[in-house]
């Protein structure tokens, strides 16, 4: 048997490697949004293609996510764990099926129906960009049926352990749409990147195939909906999909009070600083998640709960002793940062200080986003929905009243600031019940190591902000000067936040060490 060392080694090495392939799809994700930029910065043709794109992702997020990645890995799980893989997949034919069918009849009735989509989306008020948008919305709707099937085969993958193809579907799609923008934009334009992003879906599908057969799996058509399987994932749909609804709500709830500001910019706006914002949190935060919540879900239907309550904690401490700094950093950085990745072009110098609005904001919630995504990830593997139904549904609105307080006042920084104050409502909303009983997550070391953490990171960060001013002027004009300088914020950010922990004694900066140490003394 694995020792307690050994498994911990194992985790680390799946983590590190899912960061390296979902940073591979990420930069692309993010050379293909600075192709955007260039090309159509905060027009109208970029606000009503981010309406179009987010319509149809917000209701699969909404409707069908929350029914693949908190209902069906944990009832698969259970079922590869107590009946055996021919059951499993029996089960998993059957939900896949579903998916298909309903996402299926999404598609065809918003494709029939897309203006009042649109409407309830965006307030613009050029009816040309209204008008831009329902058309493209059109176009992109089979984006649900696409994502319905890739994200089932994607919880077939992740159930059993496979993370390597579903890393590679992000960077499936930008690799078509960066290709499209190289050779057929400008011919084709707007529309024609539409349908570079449909088929970049079609491909994310296409790539879950081969690995499936090593792993037994083969798809067997089914609909009953009576059968064990299907009424444990209803049973768990209605309150796990309220608490998955937060991010796309909240991101389309902010985008309609972006679509008021700026002629209709603000939309473009939100986009691309919560792009970035995503590529850096989720590169991390969404690669531990992924790799933690099979296993989570594994030691449920096991019955290992004291092994479930370890994982969780020393999860969500590490995560914390990363993103902390990556939240501060980003706030210190975030104008350089966006005129180096979206400046050039179209897209000018009042694109780049909205934008950079936008991201310094949003980058304050980066510690709730984290948490939330952990913790959300617990409350399902257990089967139970109510405390992050409850949660969500909080979280929504809060977002929707600090939007109508903040966005007039603060344009696009108040809707940025609304979503992450309300992200990082979600978090605390989750954590409370699992303080009460005497199995916290967080104890009384764990959290004066938390406030070391936010000392440091708050320090790293006045670093990294006064010395910005400082290290400008030393590096050449140009992107290459804006990369140079970056890049020794980031290194200073990094020594600095560090050097801080470990002066403060905080234990994962000790962890650290010793890793280290150990791994050369290997060498």
């Amino acid at each position: 048997m694995d020792t307690l060392e050994e498994k911990r080694s194992s985790a680390a090495k799946t983590i590190s490697f899912m960061m390296a392939l979902t940073l591979v799809g990420k930069v692309l994700g993010l050379y293909r949004d600075r192709l955007l930029a260039v090309h159509y910065s905060t027009g109208a043709a970029a606000s009503a293609f981010f309406t179009a794109s987010r319509i149809p992702r917000v209701f699969f997020d909404a409707v069908f996510a929350s029914a693949i990645a908190a209902c069906f890995i944990p009832v698969y799980s259970e079922f590869l764990e107590k009946k055996g893989k021919e059951e499993a997949n029996r089960f998993a034919g059957c939900f896949i099926t579903a998916i298909a069918l309903l996402t299926g009849a999404f598609t065809l009735l918003g494709m029939a129906f897309p203006q009042p989509f649109v409407a309830a989306f965006a307030d613009y008020a050029d009816p040309q960009t209204t008008a831009l948008a329902v058309s493209l919305t059109r176009v992109m709707f089979p984006t649900v049926l696409f994502s319905g099937i890739a994200f089932s085969l994607v919880g077939v993958l992740q159930a059993q352990d496979h993370f390597t193809a579903p890393a590679l579907m992000s960077a499936a799609s930008n690799l078509v749409i960066i290709l499209y923008f190289f050779t057929l934009d400008a011919r084709l334009g707007i529309f024609g990147l539409a349908g570079a992003y449909l088929l970049g879906w079609l491909l994310q599908s296409l790539i879950q195939l081969p690995p499936l057969r090593p792993l037994g799996f083969c798809y067997c058509p089914g609909l009953e909906l009576r059968s064990e399987g299907m009424k444990k994932v209803f049973a768990l749909m209605g309150p796990v999909m309220v608490s998955t609804w937060v991010l796309p709500i909240n991101q389309a709830i902010n985008a309609r009070f972006g679509s008021r500001l700026y002629e209709g910019a603000g939309v473009a706006a939100l986009e691309y600083s919560s792009n970035l914002y995503l590529v850096i949190a989720g590169t991390f935060i969404l690669s531990v998640t992924n790799v933690i919540f099979p296993r989570l879900s594994r030691l449920t239907a096991g019955g290992r709960e004291g092994e479930f309550q370890t994982t969780i904690r020393q999860t969500l401490r590490v995560t914390l002793f990363f993103v902390l700094p990556m939240s501060a950093g980003l706030m210190a950085v975030a104008r350089p940062l966006i005129s180096l990745i979206y400046g050039g072009g179209e897209f000018d110098a009042f694109a780049v200080e909205i934008t950079a609005a936008g991201l310094s904001w949003m980058s304050l919630g980066m510690v709730g986003y984290a948490v939330q995504n952990l913790l959300s990830r617990a409350y399902f593997a257990k089967q139970k929905g109510k405390v992050p139904l409850i949660a969500g549904g909080v979280s929504i609105l809060v977002n929707i009243v600090l939007c109508r307080l903040l966005a007039d006042k603060l344009e696009v920084a108040g809707l940025a600031l609304s979503s992450a104050l309300s992200s990082t409502v979600y978090a605390l909303f989750l954590l409370l019940p699992l303080q009460r009983g005497r199995e916290r997550i967080l104890d009384g070391g764990a959290l004066r190591n938390l406030g070391k953490m936010v000392l440091a990171a708050g320090g790293m960060g006045a670093c990294v902000w006064a010395a910005l001013s400082g290290l400008a002027p030393l590096f050449p004009a140009g992107k290459v000067g804006e990369l140079l300088c970056l890049g020794a914020c980031g290194l200073l950010g990094a020594a600095v936040y560090f050097l801080l922990t470990l002066i403060l004694r905080v234990e994962e900066a000790g962890l650290c060490v010793s890793v280290v140490k150990q791994t050369l003394k290997r060498g």
